[in-house]
């Protein structure tokens, strides 16, 4: 087994963990957030519904000029801020934040101090 394959699969385990208790509703959504080497995303979801309500990512067209010369950080945070204000829009306030198994620093933790800057409450 691979070193890749092996934290690919503890993050997997994690993951199944924490989902185990957390619910996303429509008056309080799980902020579900995944990341790739080039890019972030984040998307808040109602569980009851299984449908997506909001939707942000670093690949939009939209965002690849608004965020070209910026650190990984600074693109997180940016996401958080567009995902708050988009869900301030429809009239969403709080959330569940869901790591989705990643550890909660560096991309992770801009991504959430940017929503809560945003004005989204977790």
């Amino acid at each position: 087994m691979s070193k890749a394959t092996s934290k690919r699969e503890r993050r997997k385990k994690i993951h199944r963990r924490i989902r185990s208790s957390l619910r996303g509703t429509s008056e309080r959504p799980r902020l579900s957030i995944y990341k790739s080497n080039k890019h972030i995303y984040a998307q808040l979801v109602n569980d009851l519904k299984s449908h997506t309500l909001v939707s942000a990512s670093t690949e939009g067209n939209e965002m690849k000029e608004q965020l070209e010369g910026k650190s990984r950080k600074e693109k997180a945070q940016a996401v958080g801020n567009i995902i708050a204000k988009e869900a301030g829009k429809m009239g969403i306030e709080k959330a569940v934040f869901d790591r989705s198994g990643y550890k909660y620093h560096g991309v992770v933790k801009a991504l959430a101090e940017g929503a809560r800057e945003g004005g989204l409450d977790f």
